[in-house]
């Protein structure tokens, strides 16, 4: 291959709209051999471009010559061929290909679709090139035929056009919302209540101006610290549909996420009948002041309520756009109301209004009113908690994040520029009102100054008026006791009312979109299993339709009761709590330090996150004690169900983040503590394959290490290392997945080795982490030894050697049936596998004969082609045929049983340790810790040592005042003092007969024969090492005797692993040691520890 290198440079001019990564198209000539040698131009580098471009573009330099070979490429300024047709590292199907960082290579350069997830709404999930395309060796005279590299780029073979297309139609006719009509006109309707126009007068009149300025900056102070923390958790990632419910659980995980979600719902569906009413009583008012009540006050509220929410109920099942419209209506005619009133200020007040207490701008009535005027059973506080609910609202927003553009940029900027809106929209009502009237008046107009009246610096005095007497009785006038003074004030009072009637009706609006909004979020996650049937949703904007006819029964509910001043403190709490976790979040997604915290909403600070979190608490309990002790019980039981429960997700929560920094910190600190002997507990390496595939070795290890010590399940694989990695690779995460759901407190670690030996040595080596190393291995007896080939035997002898030269101790656990149940579950695999093909066939029959039409049955060989059981491959069918022609019963039911055996709780019996030999105490401590464990409480510890004939009192006094010291409670003691005697013939016969296949005999031959077999069968045991070793291979055939008679009935044998001597007993002579020692006997386990002590009576 040669490049076309003619005399012309690359193109200057170049589109201006360019990609953020420049890519140089390059004609690939055959045909130009020599180009490259005749060109002597420098080549020509271009600037790669980060600017603030039109993205989806590519900027593309030509070589000039023949312009026209380039044109299928633009089109208009846009590229002609998709990125799914055309990728950086398709050099097969194209004469032309993309050249990344000057060279052609596989790799691809970054582009969003690769950090997709699959299934994303927002376009394809593409497969970059994996690690094993790039590293290993391409193959050669690949022919790839046309769309292969599409389908590799796009991972799940699906051509980018067609992914286009169905990304067209999925987001053909879904309603998006701005940041202004989505976020900004939500929250400000949300936060101007009823509180504007009925209770913010008498809160000014109670405060004062100073303090009432305060309490509306405390209240926006909690307010704003919570729009700064969900600002910076927005930013953090592409938001999705759920609102404070979805913030919440992907960043504190679904326990704190699915409690607060749940009452947040139920809070916003309450809430709806809370403005509702509100509303309801407004209208019922106008009623009886025009005389024109139904029924009474109370049923009237119920019935324009009822009419009202199902109002509220058809808008918002019309769809978001015309939920969006009436907000907007809504927000024009509260604005209206609002300038309605600043008007009114400076119109020229009459004597009626004078009468009750306005007097336009006055500078004595501001100094009157500057202090506070607290009445009996208020104060700061309580005039605080009435007001706050007043600022809430700025959730409103965030709640349909899921019905807006670009939520990440839409709530932050919505949201506060919302809070600050509505900020001095509060402050200045308050001060314009409590300038303009005074706080009490009689509502009279003969209430005049009387000449010569000392006013005693009354502003209504020294105005003309006398409303002294509103001192010694009640007065229906002023900032204090008049509610409508807004009204009053303003310069149409019918424009307050409909504000009054905007405000709620907006807010119960917003509050019954959130609602089934945040709930939908909340089953769909599916967190609370019975709820599942909520998580539908209708129509191209996936409207919960089931969420608003629930958030309609439950507002009807309340509606119907009218009994809301009780479960009002309730909601506030409720809504708070949201901040407060909201907040939290920030707080905890900031201390993780995860390098995936990085918003681009820079403006936050962890501390006063935090400080924002511990002040919505606070506000809790000043708004109402028992309510906030209500919320926090409720709250802490659905966070203790959901953690019970523990629901199958992972969103990468601030608290795996948090877990992992403090596990490593905790890591680190443990290395500066030296161990102690008070502190050792065995931390096991345990050599079972798969964890499925030796279930009990992995159950009576996890037995004595669970909440104790470290398990690592380890698997060797051996063989042609690609393979061998390619196989432990795919394995990983199913392997560990399976003790996660089996409950089993382990880790599974693997590697790939030449030969078993060499990885377990690894293992050994490197497995664990700082003080968290294993000191003990756990190993199967390998039972099949005589009929294994003479490597594996040495691997198996080899492995004991090594961890003795690392100083680790070894347990051998042999039970009669044996471990390895791999064959068993190979069966009962492809028994599944045929019951689900044999119910997949019936669902697929059963539905052709359901359906109507001619579809007849070549419709039945279309489903059943979809579900590949038509045409099974010849591979399957031998499969299925071997088998169908397996009973059940054939099953080795034993092995079956036998692998579940320590599952069981052990009934009463006894755990019988043969303590032969003091290896530090490991012996001795394994089968305490088993005693420990629910499953073995009702065994009891017969201890069992050596000794001499005519000192068996001496010294079982001695090993009990041991046992005591070390605290350790025993049922017995036994001192067996003729181990060393000759076992009887028998036993020595069935000994001889084991090892006789693997004699050498070689004192029956002449010496140069015996010499040519020691070196053709080094491996078998020479007459010399039997003669020498005599004496210890009696002592293993009588230990079985004495094992038969005293410790046959025990449910468990805790026995001392003799140790064989590195180059003096050889590898067969000590398998048959092991064999004639726990031959016929309940399940024991062979312990050696490393000679260092596990135990002290040292306090």
């Amino acid at each position: 291959m040669s490049l076309n290198t003619s005399s012309n440079v690359f193109l200057d001019s170049v589109p201006s709209n360019s990609n953020r990564f420049q890519v140089n198209i390059i004609n690939e000539s055959h045909d130009s051999s020599a180009a490259v040698s005749d060109s002597t131009d420098p080549p020509h580098y271009e600037e790669t471009s980060f600017g603030d471009e039109t993205p989806n573009r590519l900027r593309i330099s030509f070589r000039p010559g023949n312009r026209e070979c380039y044109d299928n490429f633009l089109q208009n300024g846009e590229t002609a061929k998709t990125d799914a047709s055309f990728h950086a590292y398709d050099s097969h199907t194209n004469t032309y290909y993309l050249q990344t960082f000057g060279h052609n290579t596989v790799d691809a350069v970054p582009k969003i679709e690769y950090y997709r997830n699959t299934g994303s709404v927002s376009g394809p999930k593409v497969s970059r090139p994996s690690l094993l395309e790039i590293h290993e060796q391409l193959a050669k005279n690949v022919t790839v035929a046309p769309g292969s590299a599409d389908r590799v780029a796009n991972g799940d073979g699906m051509p980018g056009e067609e992914q286009a297309e169905n990304k067209e139609e999925d987001t053909a006719g879904v309603v998006k919302f701005g940041w202004v009509k989505g976020v900004l006109v939500r929250c400000m309707l949300n936060i101007w209540g009823v509180m504007l126009f009925i209770r913010l007068s008498w809160i000014v009149g109670e405060a004062g101006i100073g303090l009432g300025v305060i309490i509306i900056g405390l209240s926006v102070v909690v307010t704003t610290l919570t729009g700064i923390s969900m600002s910076a958790i927005c930013t953090n990632g592409v938001v999705r549909g759920g609102g404070a419910y979805y913030l919440i659980s992907r960043s504190l995980g679904p326990e704190f996420g699915g409690s607060i979600g749940l009452i947040f719902a139920f809070a916003n569906a309450v809430a709806v009948a809370m403005y509702v009413v509100g509303f309801a009583e407004t209208v019922v008012d106008l009623l009886k002041e025009s005389d024109s009540m139904m029924v009474d006050q109370t049923n009237d509220i119920r019935i324009i309520g009822s009419i009202t929410v199902v109002i509220l109920l058809g808008i918002s099942v019309a769809g978001m756009e015309w939920e969006a419209k009436a907000q907007v209506i809504l927000l024009i005619i509260l604005l209206i109301a609002i300038a309605n009133f600043f008007i009114g200020t400076v119109i020229p007040s009459n004597n009626e209004k004078k009468s009750k207490g306005f007097f336009n701008y006055q500078a004595s009535i501001f100094a009157e009113n500057f202090g506070p005027s607290f009445t009996k059973g208020e104060g700061f506080f309580s005039v605080f908690a009435i007001f706050f609910p007043a600022a809430t609202g700025i959730l409103a927003g965030a709640n349909i994040s899921g019905d807006l553009e670009d939520p990440q940029d839409a709530i932050p900027r919505g949201t506060m520029l919302a809070i600050f809106i509505t900020t001095v929209a509060y402050i200045g009502v308050a001060i314009c009102v409590a300038s303009c009237v005074v706080r009490d008046a009689t509502g009279s107009v003969n209430d005049t100054i009387v000449s010569g009246m000392n006013c005693n610096g009354s502003a209504a005095c020294g105005l003309g008026y006398d409303f002294s007497r509103c001192r010694y009785e009640p007065c229906q006038y002023g900032l204090m006791n008049n509610f409508q003074v807004m009204s009053m004030v303003s310069g149409f009072g019918p424009l307050i009312t409909a504000g009054i009637f905007s405000a709620t009706l907006s807010s119960a609006l917003a509050s019954l979109v959130s609602a089934p909004k945040v709930f939908q979020a909340l089953c769909k996650d599916n967190i609370f299993k019975g709820l599942q049937f909520f998580a539908k949703g209708y129509g191209k904007n996936n409207e919960p339709l089931r969420g608003y006819f629930l958030t309609f029964l439950i507002a009807m509910a309340f509606i119907l009761i009218a009994e809301l001043n009780v479960i009002a403190p309730i909601i506030s709490n409720f809504f708070l709590a949201s901040y407060a976790l909201i907040n939290f979040s920030c707080f905890h997604a900031s201390y993780a330090k995860s390098p995936g915290w990085r918003p681009a909403y820079g403006i936050y600070n962890m501390w006063v996150s935090l400080f924002g979190a511990v002040l919505c608490c606070a506000v809790m309990f000043v708004i109402n004690w028992w309510a906030a002790v209500i919320t926090y019980v409720i709250e802490l039981s659905l966070y203790i169900y959901v953690t019970y429960k523990k629901p199958d997700v992972n969103w990468g929560s601030s608290t795996q983040a948090l877990s992992y920094v403090s596990a490593l910190d905790n890591a680190l600190e443990l290395t500066t503590v030296e161990d102690h002997v008070k502190n050792f507990r065995p931390q096991c390496i345990v050599l079972t394959g798969g964890p499925m595939t030796r279930p009990a070795l992995l159950d009576i290890t996890h037995a004595f290490t669970k909440n104790s010590g470290l398990c690592i399940c380890c698997e060797v694989f051996v063989g042609p290392r690609k393979l061998c990695v390619k196989e432990m690779n795919s394995g990983m995460a199913k392997k560990q997945a399976w003790l996660i759901k089996n409950k089993i407190k382990a880790f599974y670690a693997a590697v790939a080795a030449d030969c078993f030996r060499d990885g377990v040595r690894s293992l050994l080596q490197a497995s664990g982490l700082g003080r968290m190393k294993p000191n003990t291995l756990v190993i199967g007896y390998k039972k099949n030894w005589r009929k294994a080939p003479l490597t594996e035997i040495e691997n198996y002898v080899g492995i004991i050697h090594d961890a003795f030269d690392f100083e680790i101790g070894v347990v051998i656990v042999r039970i009669s049936q044996g471990f390895d149940i791999s064959q068993v579950l190979q069966v009962q695999d492809e028994l599944e596998k045929l019951e689900q093909e044999r119910l997949a066939l019936e669902a697929t029959i059963k539905d052709n004969e359901c359906a109507e039409g001619s579809g007849g049955i070549r419709g039945l060989f279309k489903k059943a082609g979809k579900l590949n059981i038509t045409k099974p491959t010849p591979k399957k069918d031998s499969s299925i045929n071997s088998v169908q022609s397996m009973h059940v019963g054939e099953f080795n039911q034993k092995l079956v049983e036998a692998s579940a055996q320590f599952k069981r709780k052990q009934g009463k019996g006894t755990i019988d340790v043969w303590w032969l030999f003091d290896d530090g105490g490991l012996t001795l401590l394994i089968p305490y810790i088993l005693t420990l464990r629910k499953k073995w409480k009702d065994c009891k510890l017969r201890i069992y040592v050596g000794g001499k004939i005519n000192r068996i009192e001496e010294e079982k006094l001695a090993m009990a005042s041991l046992l005591s010291k070390f605290r350790i409670k025993f049922a017995d003691i036994h001192i067996i003092g003729d181990i060393n005697i000759k076992p009887n013939k028998e036993s020595w016969k069935v000994f001889e007969e084991m090892i006789e296949p693997y004699r050498l005999h070689e004192s029956c031959k002449d010496l140069t024969t015996a010499e040519k077999l020691k070196r053709e069968t080094p491996w078998k045991i020479t007459d010399v090492e039997l003669e020498t070793v005599k004496e210890k291979s009696y002592r293993q055939v009588r230990l079985n005797e004495l094992l038969q008679e005293h410790s046959r009935a025990a449910n468990l044998i805790v026995l001392s692993l003799p140790v064989a001597r590195k180059g003096s007993i050889s590898d067969l002579l000590y398998l048959a040691w092991l064999e004639i020692l726990t031959k016929n006997l309940p399940p024991v386990l062979l312990v050696r520890g490393n000679h260092k002590n596990v135990l002290t009576f040292y306090s």
